[in-house]
């Protein structure tokens, strides 16, 4: 993430998304009531109001600016939408007043109008703006022919998977399967060359595959082998990757491990809860208390009620008395068992008895 231009009296701040992270960020950030424009492009049309056909119209590029009625983020396809109002365009091709869903793309510039940042907000975008230096980082969860990949976004975890080969099998003989093996190895080293942007490779699993793929890479794809890194692990797949990250070996080496963090802490709540213990509170009553009584260790708000002038508020209180606060991502496991708790939680100094 890039800020471009920033008028803090006039509330306007300009950006380019780099990463889909970024268009993450950007969709906590931009709230119903703002001002967003962007680039768009639309197909203008005739004289007569008929839509030109495709072959025939003129598509045309230009700024527009939308009063937002609705974000959304679709990470699958990597997709941020505003969609509202047209307030800002050149009025002989948009009619203003009208309803437009802008697609705001990466390497685009986009200018977002606020009646106020909070300090949230701005908080946001540093953390952005910081995370896009970082290295970002692969973990490959490999048992005997199976592989998952997990991919460390800020937002969560991106899985590609199972790839899997044809090793096992008792039929299968000794030649067909070191040629099995070898054809195993490079589906998966083409699979982990497709990410360009990648800084570290974690190889977790159990057994020996990992130790072999890790021989395979160096002989086969140095340059694979050069980033990466072997952590043993109890399981594969999905388990394998999640035990990765709770044992914080990704935050140990620099790279984005925000989430990580968030899981664990999350965990050490649920732990707090699981014993009983009278040094964890959740649920926004429950909190707001402890913040009032200026008991809050750590506080955990999901990242879907921060747009909340209450929930702004409490975050305020928490951390002017002292307290640390961390946003939570709703996309990974941790974010959705905060969720569960009604979506905000607290480690406190001491027992409110």
């Amino acid at each position: 993430m890039r800020i471009v231009y920033q008028d803090t009296k006039k509330g306007v701040i300009e950006v380019v998304p780099e990463t889909l992270d970024d268009l993450w960020h950007l969709s906590h950030i931009i709230e119903e009531g703002d001002l967003v424009s962007s680039l768009t492009s639309r197909r203008i049309q005739d004289s007569t109001g008929e839509r030109l056909r495709s072959d025939r119209g003129i598509k045309k590029t230009f700024f527009m600016g939308v009063r937002v009625e609705e974000i959304s983020f679709h990470k699958y396809t990597g997709k941020l939408r505003a969609t509202g109002t047209i307030e800002q365009g050149p009025e002989d091709l948009v009619p203003l007043g009208s309803h437009h869903t802008l697609d705001l793309k990466l390497k685009n510039s986009v200018k977002i109008k606020k009646e106020r940042w909070s300090k949230w907000n701005i908080k946001r975008l540093k953390d952005a703006m910081k995370a896009s230096k970082k290295p970002s980082a692969l973990i490959v969860a490999i048992e005997d022919d199976i592989a998952d990949i997990g991919i460390i976004r800020q937002y969560g975890i991106d899985y590609v998977g199972p790839i899997m080969g044809s090793v096992s099998g008792k039929r299968i003989v000794q030649k067909n399967r070191k040629q099995a093996i070898n054809d195993f190895f490079t589906e998966l080293a083409e699979t982990i060359k497709g990410f360009n942007d990648v800084q570290v490779i974690v190889l977790a699993g159990p057994g020996f595959t990992r130790g072999e793929f890790f021989e395979f890479l160096n002989q086969k794809y140095s340059d694979l082998a050069k980033i990466s890194l072997l952590e043993s692990t109890g399981a594969g797949g999905r388990a394998g990757i999640a035990e990765v990250l709770k044992k914080g070996l990704i935050e140990k080496m620099a790279t984005e491990g925000r989430i990580a963090h968030e899981i664990r802490l999350v965990e050490d709540v649920l732990e707090e809860i699981g014993k009983s213990s009278k040094m964890v509170t959740y649920g926004k009553k429950e909190v707001k208390k402890a913040a009032q009584s200026g008991a809050i260790e750590n506080l955990l708000v999901i990242d879907e009620l921060v747009r909340e002038r209450n929930i702004e508020n409490l975050m305020d209180q928490v951390e002017n008395m002292g307290g640390k606060v961390m946003i939570i991502s709703s996309e990974h496991d941790g974010g959705k068992q905060l969720s569960a708790l009604g979506g905000i939680a607290a480690l406190l100094r001491y027992s409110l008895n």
